[in-house]
């Protein structure tokens, strides 16, 4: 997991489902946004837009991440009209209603939705005959078993687009392949008067590993169901497919658990600094997984076991060694609590809690946490996490847990989220000979709390300061030595957020680093090359602009620009937190 430090400022709104695909102007002044927060939004508003000029017209191969295979056709340009129908097959019909959705309010067009597969401008159709990559060159046969479950084939001519994927999924992700196709002012909330073309040609994508995410923690701070829906919308735009909800923690517990009602009652009264803390209710929690899966991302929830858990203890101090409940912490510091390992109770606890949270959780995955339970002795470590995997496979989900757990005996399925800084790590390598795979997490590439520089004003350094390059060159693939490119399942981008307290400083840290860690998880091993991508990602940032996206406009890339100096950002005042 990690070290950790402390500091603060930023801010954007967030809206409901309806609302946070569409952004929030980042911007002063806004409704309901506290005043720093609002200050840290109109500066990064302000040097982004004194950043970046008009863009330069999309090209076929400027998609992020980069697709498999893209042959462009600048003959068959295609440009969108008022009267546009969207056609779909009957079981693609959500994922053309959401691309409607996306384009409506920056066209002005009514872009109605229609129940057939042919005959219009824009068609989505769901074929198990989809055509595979080799179609895409003419070579081979289509050859829809080739696409998998996410991929699609997209086709640009003068007439019209279609984009045709066997599953739901594949043309979700083919949506949002068009979205980034048409010229940046698509992403605007209100109608831009714009010729809307798209560059002609075919690509043909799909993932390179299976899982592609990243991680919230709303327990250091805690941040609404509106919040969370925002983010959800930013990691669905670059084909990320799980959100992992790090729920529970030493300053908060975010989730009610109905046979342990004073978890969130108590337990989540608190965060960092001091602040009034908060938590999901079942329906709360309930809502985010629906939103998640209509956007075609799965949420992984952490209950995080046997250390990090003073906000369970101030709650239940029947948990606690010695029976004597904490008092309740607002600081950053890490490894100094547990439960029991040793009392019979403490398992009812477990059983309990993520027999509730398994049953409010569709996806298959359920995370223990496992790291940092530094006071805990080694065999009572190992004992404690067997029974733990045991409870969690008993509820039906696969157990995903930090790699402090590999010592511990193997489940079934069993996943390890690896998130050291030295690629040598034999004791993982072992855990993956007997079975276990691999979330890559490399806290010196893909922590997103880390600063991109010394001056950035929030973030830690502890494992390195992290550049747009930094997060971008490393292959997942052979990251850790001993661990063949097999049994890794994917990649994930946590962000961690002792210092990160509010939704503008959420994306002021994700972007633009986020689609760089998207890149690595969705696009063939091939395609990685940072000058390609950083010329790729400087079109996103007019995009970003457009939405009320609040990012940070890094001079490693060369966004469109009339400006030959990025301001630097300025001092926040701190909040007041602990450090180690």
């Amino acid at each position: 997991m990690s070290p950790s430090g402390a500091a603060a400022p930023a801010g954007v709104a967030a809206s409901a489902d309806a609302g946070p695909s569409a952004d929030v102007a980042a911007d002063a002044g806004l409704p309901g946004v506290p005043a720093p927060a609002a200050e840290l939004a109109r500066v990064a508003a302000s040097r982004a837009d004194g950043a970046l000029a008009a863009a330069a017209p999309v090209r076929l191969d400027d998609v992020v991440p980069a697709p498999e295979r893209v042959v462009p056709d600048p003959a068959a340009d295609f440009t969108l009209s008022a009267d546009a129908v969207l056609r779909v097959s009957p079981a693609g019909r959500d994922v053309a209603e959401q691309l409607a959705a996306w384009l409506r309010p920056a066209t002005g067009f009514p872009l109605p939705v229609a129940d057939a597969p042919e005959g219009g401008p824009l068609t989505l159709t769901l074929s198990p005959a989809a055509p595979g990559p080799e179609a895409a060159t003419g070579s081979g046969e289509p050859d829809g078993a080739a696409l998998g479950d996410e991929g699609y084939r997209l086709d640009v001519t003068a007439d019209g687009v279609r984009i045709t994927a066997v599953n739901p999924a594949g043309l979700f992700h083919g949506a949002q392949t068009l979205r980034q196709l048409l010229p940046a002012p698509i992403e605007s909330p209100t109608a831009v008067a714009a010729r809307w073309a798209v560059p002609g040609g075919t690509i043909v994508d799909r993932p390179r590993f299976p899982y592609r995410g990243a991680m919230l923690d709303v327990a250091r701070h805690f941040f609404g169901v509106e919040d969370v829906l925002r983010v959800v919308d930013h990691l669905a735009r670059y084909k990320l497919n799980h959100l992992h909800l790090h729920l529970t923690d030493d300053q908060g517990w975010r989730i009610a658990v109905d046979s342990w009602p004073r978890l969130a009652e108590v337990g989540g009264a608190t965060e960092v600094g001091g602040g009034p803390g908060g938590w999901y209710t079942r329906d709360d929690y309930r809502r985010i997984v629906a939103y998640a899966a209509r956007r075609h991302v799965t949420v992984v929830p952490e209950i995080d076991l046997p250390g990090h858990t003073n906000a369970a203890l101030v709650a239940y101090p029947e948990l606690a060694p010695g029976k004597i409940g904490p008092p309740p912490y607002t600081g950053t510091e890490v490894g100094f609590s547990y439960v029991d390992p040793a009392d019979e109770r403490t398992y009812d606890f477990v059983a309990d809690v993520v027999g509730e949270v398994a049953a409010l959780t569709p996806g298959p995955w359920l995370h223990l946490g496992g790291d940092e339970a530094f006071k805990v002795p080694a065999d009572s470590y190992r004992a404690f996490v067997a029974r733990a995997q045991r409870l969690v496979a008993a509820t039906g989900k696969t157990v995903v847990g930090w790699h402090q757990l590999a010592p511990a005996e193997h489940v079934d399925g069993r996943v390890l989220q690896w998130w050291g800084t030295n690629g040598d790590d034999p004791e993982t390598a072992d855990a993956v000979r007997r079975g276990a795979r691999l979330i890559l997490s490399p806290g010196n590439h893909a922590y997103l709390d880390m600063k991109y520089a010394p001056d950035t004003p929030i973030g830690h350094d502890w494992a390195g300061l992290i550049d747009v390059r930094r997060a971008y060159e490393w292959d997942p693939g052979t990251h850790v030595r001993g661990v063949p490119a097999e049994a890794v399942l994917g990649v994930e981008a946590p962000l961690w957020t002792e210092s990160v307290s509010t939704p503008a400083e959420v994306e002021y840290m994700l972007f633009p680093r986020l689609p760089a860690v998207a890149e690595l998880g969705w696009s063939p091993r091939e395609t990685h090359d940072w000058s390609r991508f950083r010329s790729r990602l400087a079109g996103h940032g007019p995009r970003w602009a457009a939405a009320g996206i609040t990012f940070h406009p890094s001079p490693e890339i060369p966004w469109p620009s009339t400006a030959p100096h990025i301001p630097t950002q300025p001092t926040p005042t701190p909040t007041p937190t602990t450090t180690p």
